[in-house]
């Protein structure tokens, strides 16, 4: 490269580099690291490095000369070595664009093991169980992500293989690490057969595929798409963080969670998210597990709620911004592996940025430049007449608030089919993924039977501001039949429903609604904006 920046930085050595360079993630890791917080130690591959990939259509020649190099910093540190069977560093392969796009890359975790490093890791932590587990997650995530895989093809095979056993769903808590050690070996032949070639052993060569596969995974359509939903520019392009593992899903003193500083939903001060115990980071993001409440964190490990509480308000303070982080437990020690501005609703947009102006955390013209002044005819939207006795036919959480009414669909296809012939449908499904952007735009409204406050479904729909209802247990789905079920009720397709985002109430048909105020937090923002000479809808003037 013809400006020698450096190809690759340990955290420490970013300190200074902008987002831009840094992409968020690593941004938010090299700060974080510079204020002392628990950060498993890591490297980045700048974002220039990427552009120099999508130039010349292969990684610079150096790159792989100077990763290794770096790591054997992270190395040293943790006392652990990648592709040894002393000690194994495992490490993650994540993407980090510039402007937040949650789930819209792609990370590889639990890199580093093979069919030998698997035995030494399950000998050294006297837990085959979790050895064997790490080592599926790693295989079917790789296999996917890296070899491009056909998911379908390998979900095939882990299906077949749960019927055999007589097994319904992926409950890893109910594999033995020899059914397991079976799953990974089917999932290999899959990788055979569908590539031609073997699964990679060397750790080395499973590094580099996964960087590769992290910079390609800047063009997929799922990101593409993402982009130009928010008009995101094509240039910027995406770093790659690599970390030494930490693991969750080592028993019941280890988790994962996700959580924010404040509720995204409606701007109160308060530690808002969710965890799951034994179980890494996809797994919540995912939405196939229903995750616990942050506030049960507080019961269980009173000491790391604590220490989670505070990390929380020191970064607030630092970035002077609503936080969404995401966290692992690791036999009692906390790590934090994320940190960026959450993505909030208007609402809780509009309450934040007047309380940090309480709190002399930002000026009352930075309050307001945080706020899209065009967006406010939002507010004041209809909502449910409280005094019409319509009963729902079913609950799940409030994810993000508002009503929706319209037709129900089942797939992306159909909600950017319909939609686009002006016809307001709810996308129905048990959960979303990140390539199910398109529909969750077109839709009015996102209802899944999965998933907690912070999964996929909950923190796209809320960046969208349309109205989500996530994790109705009650609500039984048939894809094949394209209806669903609340007890003895049947909801076809194209039959109408309303969803309440603000309770999580579900309705049959259409319900009354009312107009409501104007909120005291709106009133004040509109007085700042007009003091500052801040444009507003003529129609909210006052």
């Amino acid at each position: 490269m013809k400006n020698k920046k450096p190809f690759v930085l340990s955290l420490k050595e970013a300190i200074g580099l902008s987002k831009r360079e840094l992409g968020g993630k690593g941004y938010g890791l090299v700060e974080m690291t510079k204020l002392g917080l628990p950060v498993p130690p890591g490297l980045i591959i700048p974002t220039y490095v990427c552009r120099e990939y999508y130039r010349t259509g292969k990684l610079p020649k150096q790159l792989m000369d100077m990763v290794a190099d770096k790591l054997k910093m992270i190395e040293d540190k943790v006392g652990r070595k990648l592709g040894s069977v002393h000690k194994p560093l495992l490490v993650s392969v994540r993407s980090g664009a510039p402007v937040s796009m949650p789930g819209m890359m792609d990370t590889i975790l639990n890199l580093g093991l093979n069919d030998e490093i698997v035995e030494a890791l399950a000998k050294e932590t006297g837990n085959m169980s979790f050895a064997y587990d790490t080592y599926f997650r790693f295989v079917h995530c790789f296999s996917r992500i890296v070899l491009r895989v056909p998911r379908e093809k390998l979900d095939e095979a882990v299906e077949e293989f749960l019927r055999s056993r007589s097994f319904r769903v992926l409950d890893f808590s109910k594999l033995s690490h020899e059914d397991l050690k079976e799953l990974i070996w089917d999932l290999k032949k899959v990788v055979r057969r569908e590539t031609g070639k073997r699964f990679p052993e060397d750790p080395k060569d499973q590094l580099k595929e996964a960087i590769e596969a992290v910079f390609r995974s800047w063009n997929n359509p799922r990101a593409k798409a993402y982009r130009k939903l928010y008009k995101i520019p094509e240039d910027l392009c995406t770093a790659v963080i690599i970390q030494a593992m930490v693991f969750g899903n080592l028993g019941q003193n280890s988790g994962t969670g996700v959580c924010f500083t404040r509720n995204p939903s409606t701007g109160e001060k308060e530690l808002y998210g969710e965890f799951l115990i034994n179980a890494q980071g996809e797994d919540i993001v995912a939405g196939e597990r229903t995750p616990i409440p942050i506030h049960e964190l507080k019961r269980r490990f009173p000491r790391i709620y604590k220490e989670l509480l505070n990390i929380a308000g020191i970064l607030e303070k630092h970035f002077k911004d609503m936080q969404d982080i995401e966290f692992t437990i690791q036999e009692g020690k906390l790590y934090i592996l994320q940190t960026r501005p959450g993505k909030r609703t208007l609402k809780a947009s509009i309450k934040i940025a007047i309380d940090m102006v309480k709190e002399g955390l930002i000026t009352e013209r930075e309050a307001i430049e945080r706020v899209d002044m065009s967006n406010l005819s939002q507010l004041f939207k209809s909502r449910i007449d409280p005094h019409a006795g319509i009963k729902p036919i079913a609950r799940g959480l409030n994810a993000s608030p508002g009503i929706a009414t319209g037709k129900v669909v089942f797939t992306v296809r159909d909600a950017e089919v319909y939609s686009s012939k002006g016809e307001p449908v709810i996308l129905v499904r048990p959960e979303t993924k990140p390539e199910d952007v398109r529909g969750i735009a077109a839709s009015v409204g996102i209802l899944t039977t999965k998933g907690g406050m912070t999964s996929h479904a909950a923190v796209v729909a809320r960046g969208l501001g349309k109205p989500a209802v996530v994790g109705a247990k009650d609500v039984k789905i048939d894809l094949d039949n394209e209806l669903f079920k609340v007890n003895n009720l049947i909801v076809r397709k194209f039959d109408i429903i309303t969803i309440d985002g603000s309770t999580g109430n579900i309705y049959l048909g259409r319900v009354p609604t009312i107009k409501p105020e104007i909120p005291p937090e709106v009133r004040k923002l509109l007085k700042w904006a007009k003091k500052y000479g801040k444009q507003v809808p003529s129609e909210l003037r006052i």
